[in-house]
């Protein structure tokens, strides 16, 4: 049988060489820390550090924030002169895993979008920021075509049929490509409200816009 008194004793004659040893350890490393050819370790530790930091953030901001599958009607889509499209391969508008690619015109025309460009006269792309607002104007003389993609995104237009509100608004998922139409004399505004992507369109003009001139309307809508 073991003798206890023999066991604590051996236990107490072997912590204090393990502290000794992790002390010595420990006095090495901050001595070694202390030297000028240590500052390159550092440097890779921070930065390794700092890697580690953006990626658990970003894996954070991605569960926090998933991508989101809008509900909506095709009656909604209607009244908005818009249809959406699948972003992801395969879809009408990806053939090929490359991504997907398609003419805002014809697109429009077949998809039976009513009222856009007829040509692209003037041809603008741009980004709205999560909170930014594009548009919110009404052209007199001009027809247009969007392109709206990368973000969740609300697509306002006039719509007189519809008696209570006077537009037509859709929410556009950042899973989805938009193709929408703003016929001339149609207020239309695109409103980024993801809390963290941008989004980016195209706008297609059949005439060339002076700003300058009363042939456009601003601010139509001031609840945007």
């Amino acid at each position: 049988m073991a003798n206890p008194r023999r066991n604590s004793y051996s236990n107490s004659l072997e912590n204090p060489f393990q502290t000794q040893t992790s002390w010595s350890s420990f006095s090495s490393l901050i001595h070694f820390l202390k030297r000028p050819h240590a500052f390159p370790f550092l440097l890779s530790a921070l930065l390794l550090l700092t890697w580690v930091f953006l990626r658990l953030q970003y894996s954070t901001s991605s569960h926090g924030f998933p991508r989101t599958h809008e509900k909506w009607t095709q009656d909604d889509d209607i009244k908005a002169n818009l249809v959406r499209f699948k972003a992801g391969f395969p879809s009408s508008i990806a053939k090929d895993k490359r991504g997907w690619l398609l003419n805002p015109i014809s697109l429009a025309l077949d998809s039976g979008v009513k009222g856009g460009a007829v040509s692209c006269e003037s041809l603008h792309v741009g980004e709205i920021r999560p909170g930014g607002v594009r548009g919110n104007h009404r052209h007199h003389t001009c027809n247009e075509t969007f392109v709206i993609w990368g973000a969740r995104t609300k697509f306002r237009v006039e719509n007189r049929q519809i008696v209570d509100k006077g537009y037509a608004e859709v929410i556009i998922g950042d899973d989805a490509v938009a193709v929408a139409a703003s016929t001339r004399g149609t207020a239309h505004a695109l409103v980024n409200v993801d809390p963290l992507h941008s989004t980016f369109f195209i706008g297609c003009q059949d005439v060339t816009i002076n700003y300058n001139s009363s042939n456009t309307d601003f601010n139509v809508w001031k609840d945007l």
